[in-house]
């Protein structure tokens, strides 16, 4: 059957309540349509992942939900707490997108493709400047050392520690974030962004670059996100294998279009898909 017609096949988290939402979501850049009246549902508490050949449009759909780019069309909400955020609005009349920092403070962490760490800054210091974000303590505050903002730099020392322990890294807190192996800075990306606690993170191609073993952590890892800390994930990956694994549902892109979605099995198998990644003799 294919994975296009598979909303028959009840998916693991199937009545929850959608934590994200996005509608019609088109991205030009100038005659380049990057992605193409894209629908995509993210349940609350799912692992969902988007997969496609090289230029579908995977880090451009990442980009519009975190306020980078805004597309000309379409909207994005976030819904927590019973409320919810537009993200995003494109119309030709209004393009809005919230800026990245204010995404990220209504509940939507990401990592990079290109790791973004502090190196010069220790593996401890890294998680802890994300972890301050959290705090409301102004500057003057923090200056002075007021009360507040004392209970504040305890609290993200305690959530940096807790952090670096989740992700088995409380050993390498106080090296040097450029000295660690790719995998290790992988994970501690991954710690720098749950330390300002989202309620959905955003995590692209998190495997390139790292070994089978690095490969076999992260996918423990991304498990324990969702399981343990309650974390919706949604995930670009190439490693089909780790997809397969994690995921509960996967949506793929081919030149900025879903060309499918459903349970990775039934996405695997997809007619459509496979001449996505394979192509066809015809196109020799």
């Amino acid at each position: 059957m294919s994975a296009t017609t598979a909303a028959e096949q009840v998916p693991r988290h199937a009545g929850a309540s959608p934590l994200l939402a996005v509608h019609d979501v088109t991205l030009r850049f100038g005659g380049l349509t990057s992605l193409d009246h894209v629908d995509l549902t993210v349940e609350r508490g799912a692992i969902l992942a988007v997969i496609g050949p090289n230029g579908a449009g995977k880090t451009s759909l990442f980009n519009c939900l975190t306020g980078v780019y805004t597309p000309q069309e379409g909207t994005i909400e976030l819904t927590t707490d019973g409320a919810t955020t537009q993200l995003v609005t494109g119309s030709a009349r209004r393009r809005r997108s919230r800026k990245p920092h204010v995404v990220n403070r209504i509940g939507v962490a990401r990592t990079f493709q290109n790791i973004r760490l502090f190196a010069a800054l220790s593996a401890f210091d890294n998680v802890k400047i994300a972890a301050e974000t959290r705090g409301r303590t102004g500057p003057i505050g923090a200056m002075l050392r007021l009360p507040n903002a004392r209970a504040n730099d305890a609290s993200s020392d305690a959530l940096t520690e807790e952090l670096l322990d989740f992700v088995a890294l409380r050993p390498m807190a106080d090296e040097v974030a450029s000295s660690l192996s790719y995998g290790v800075q992988r994970r501690l990306e991954i710690a720098r962004a749950l330390a300002t606690l989202p309620r959905l993170l955003l995590l692209d191609e998190p495997a390139a670059g790292t070994n089978p073993t690095e490969k076999l952590e992260l996918e423990r890892l991304i498990r324990r996100i969702n399981a343990e800390r309650g974390v919706t994930v949604l995930l670009i990956e190439h490693d089909m294998r780790l997809v397969m694994s994690v995921a509960d549902e996967v949506t793929v892109l081919n030149f900025g279009k879903v060309i499918a979605r459903g349970r990775p099995a039934e996405v695997q198998r997809d007619p459509a898909v496979v001449q996505a990644y394979l192509g066809t003799a015809n196109d020799e």
